[in-house]
């Protein structure tokens, strides 16, 4: 049995990821990770930055993942839109006219495509505005239309020939990308799409989606397509358009019983499917082959401008974010090699309370005193303690801030599998394969550098106050020891990304963008 996933359906799947991503319902955080790709252990190479790994989709990886999170930040409504391909209009070239039929038997002309969504239809202008193209002044007689000259500017709503080269282009104008979505995810590929086009108020997108496409004045007609004009016998006049919707009307010029123009004068309502009625420009009643072929074009469902997703395609969605040195929750001295986006991560004490905060801290920390002994602790170098009970803690260093003297640290499986790396067995496996927590009962610190120092026990505050400063630590410490603010074995990754090594650094920010494509 032949089937085929449709258009719509990735279209609809992207607005519900948008709409779940905005629902106060859900919190999507964007996440930076792994600060130690090259580390020999569990889910590293060592040659990491010349040869990234592609991600690994299992469960074990997730989990992962989860381990060597740094820190996250909430997708909002105001960093999530739609996307599509950035096609800028340029003089001189041909675009094609919307049709609702192009398809594998009847390609764009073109851009010799099978799918609408592939071909180049709309145009976004030097003001960033988007128009899609109604008539581009093709024929059965000119099947790939003239060169457009004329650069559309207007924002009329009624379609219009942008110019007055006569190049025979009629542009319908969508919207407006706005300056703050420029300055946050222009790219040179995609345009950001308005969020929100269904219900938003805006003066401007109202008039667009309303124009012409009220509940009683809906798929209208725009354009009728001329593959055939006959060979003869057709007269000059004012006709219907027939099918399933009413009122549509169209002006027919014929020269030598040719039919040479159709022009719609009424778009009517209500069509899915329509015929233009030329009998009564027929005197004759003789039809000689070959007949006169007019296509009517239909709009997209309720017409242009009513429901933009649908009309221009809008299967991929970009998610935009920046970290930077705002916050003690994205510290500025540590790495990444993974960005991802997870879903509903819940409090640290908890697994069934959301997190819903606008970011987060996924690292375990601990405050030193200002005494140690050796160099400072290193981004990736392994750090232990053995407490009290004899029992030996462990964890990678992921940050060290010598102004507040807090070293933030996380922990994963690599760290508890022996030198192999995996489930095998060796030799003391007892004693350092199960996880343990830092105490403060036992305040020694030591690094796989040249590092050695005391926790702080008697801090257990937020911020930290040095000479005139206060500074917000993120998180609360109790006994010199924080925990992370979200619960990493809780929350579904949905993406991920493996990136050769970012270092951060103060004087930089880092704008993550993800697409996802549908």
């Amino acid at each position: 049995m032949a089937a085929v996933v449709t258009d719509q359906f990735r279209i609809v799947n992207a607005s519900n990821f948008v709409d779940s991503v905005v629902s106060d319902n859900n919190s999507y955080y964007v996440f930076l990770s792994l600060d130690n790709p090259t580390t020999v252990g569990f889910g590293r190479s060592t040659d990491w930055n010349s040869n990234t790994p592609s991600p690994t989709d299992n469960v074990q990886y997730l989990g992962h993942y989860r381990d060597t999170t740094l820190f996250g930040k909430k997708i909002t409504s105001s960093n999530i839109r739609r996307l599509i391909r950035k096609i800028t209009w340029t003089s001189n070239t041909s675009y094609e006219m919307y049709r609702h039929d192009y398809s594998i038997s009847n390609p764009t002309p073109n851009s010799n495509t099978s799918r609408l969504y592939d071909s180049n239809y709309y145009v976004i202008n030097k003001d960033y505005r988007v128009y899609i193209c109604i008539d581009n002044g093709s024929s059965g007689e000119n099947p790939k239309g003239n060169k457009s000259q004329d650069e559309p500017t207007f924002t009329d709503l009624e379609p219009s020939a942008p110019g007055v080269s006569g190049d025979g282009y009629i542009w319908k104008y969508l919207f407006s990308v706005s300056p703050s979505d420029i300055i946050k995810f222009d790219s040179t590929e995609y345009v950001v799409v308005p969020n929100d086009w269904e219900s938003s108020t805006d003066s401007q997108i109202v008039s667009v989606r309303e124009a012409g496409n009220s509940n009683i004045n809906f798929n209208q007609i725009k354009k009728v397509y001329i593959e055939n004009g006959g060979k003869t016998g057709y007269s000059s006049g004012n006709v219907d358009i027939l099918g399933d919707g009413s009122g549509a009307r169209v002006s027919i010029t014929a020269t030598g019983g040719v039919i040479t123009s159709a022009v719609v004068t009424s778009g009517g309502s209500g069509y899915t499917w329509g015929i233009v009625d030329l009998g009564k420009l027929q005197p004759s009643g003789n039809i000689e082959d070959p007949a006169a072929k007019l296509v009517v074009i239909i709009p997209p469902s309720k017409g242009h401008g009513y429901d933009i997703y649908s009309e221009l395609g809008t299967d991929k969605v970009l998610i935009y974010t920046r970290f930077d040195d705002s916050t003690k929750d994205f510290p500025t001295d540590t790495q990444f090699s993974q960005v991802g986006i997870i879903k509903n991560p819940t409090i640290f004490t908890s697994d069934t309370i959301i997190f819903t905060e606008n970011q987060y801290s996924s690292l375990y920390a601990i405050k030193l005193t200002s005494n140690f002994a050796g160099t400072p602790p290193v981004v990736g170098d392994k750090i232990e303690q053995t407490r009290t009970d004899g029992k030996v803690a462990k964890g990678y260093v992921a940050s060290y801030d010598s102004e507040t003297k807090v070293l933030k640290y996380f922990r994963d499986r690599s760290l508890y599998f022996g030198n192999t790396q995996n489930e095998v067995d060796y030799n003391k496996v007892t004693e350092n394969s199960k996880v343990y927590d830092f105490e403060s009962s036992a305040n020694n610190i030591t690094s796989s550098g040249s590092f050695a120092g005391s926790i702080d026990t008697s801090f257990g505050e937020n911020k930290i106050v040095i000479g005139s400063k206060v500074i917000n630590l993120g998180v609360t410490f109790t006994g010199g020891i924080a925990n992370p603010e979200i619960n990493k074995k809780t929350g579904d990754i949905i993406y991920i990304d493996n990136r050769p090594l970012v270092e951060r650094d103060i004087r930089q920010k880092e704008d993550v963008k993800i697409i996802l494509e549908f």
